[in-house]
């Protein structure tokens, strides 16, 4: 079984450390715990992560945030991937920091990324992992805010918030995505 999960954000070392690249933080997690390291593909930085005979395809698009569904797209049919087996990790204003959310399909609620992914799939059934962020800015200062480097509190959370996504990665591909949305959207 083959499964994809991407992560969204920005590349360039300006948007490392920002809030808008939770996605990218999660997987670089996940590939420095299991050893295995991303390579530079079409469209995306892509690794390979083997648990529970699954095989999980990692990807970090290149696109920009705003172009995400091209890559996806493009990973969905190079690896014969059925949308059903697809989770997208994404940061989310409208949940307080630190707040983890799995949907097996919704709008875009704003965010430029899941709104290209699903123009890009003409859909959006897909799962998606939605990392809080809060909303700690003034009006119109949004994008400032998602492309703002985490606080040194919200820094210090990081690590066991980041641990729970790669719980809900693996949960998605062995246990699926109803059974792990009912389990993790239930913990604090």
């Amino acid at each position: 079984m083959k499964y994809l999960i991407a992560g969204l954000g920005n590349i360039g070392p300006e948007y490392k450390n920002t809030r808008h690249n939770i996605g990218f933080q999660i997987l670089d997690a996940l590939a420095g715990a299991s050893n295995i390291s991303f390579k530079d593909k079409r469209y995306g930085f892509i690794s390979e992560y083997k648990y529970k005979a699954r095989t999980f395809i990692l990807l970090k698009p290149t696109t920009y945030m705003n172009l995400s569904g091209r890559a996806i797209n493009y990973w969905l049919q190079n690896e014969k991937i059925p949308l059903q087996n697809m989770m997208v990790l994404v940061d989310d204003i409208a949940l307080p920091f630190g707040t983890l959310r799995v949907r097996v399909k919704g709008g875009a609620g704003g965010h430029n990324g899941l709104e290209n992914i699903n123009q890009v799939l003409g859909r959006n059934d897909y799962a998606r992992l939605r990392f809080g962020v809060g909303d700690d800015f003034r009006q119109g200062f949004q994008a400032d805010y998602v492309l703002s480097d985490w606080s040194r509190n919200e820094e210090k959370e990081m690590p066991e918030k980041i641990d729970s996504c790669i719980e809900i990665i693996k949960s998605f591909g062995t246990i699926g995505p109803d059974r792990t949305m009912n389990f993790f959207n239930k913990r604090k």
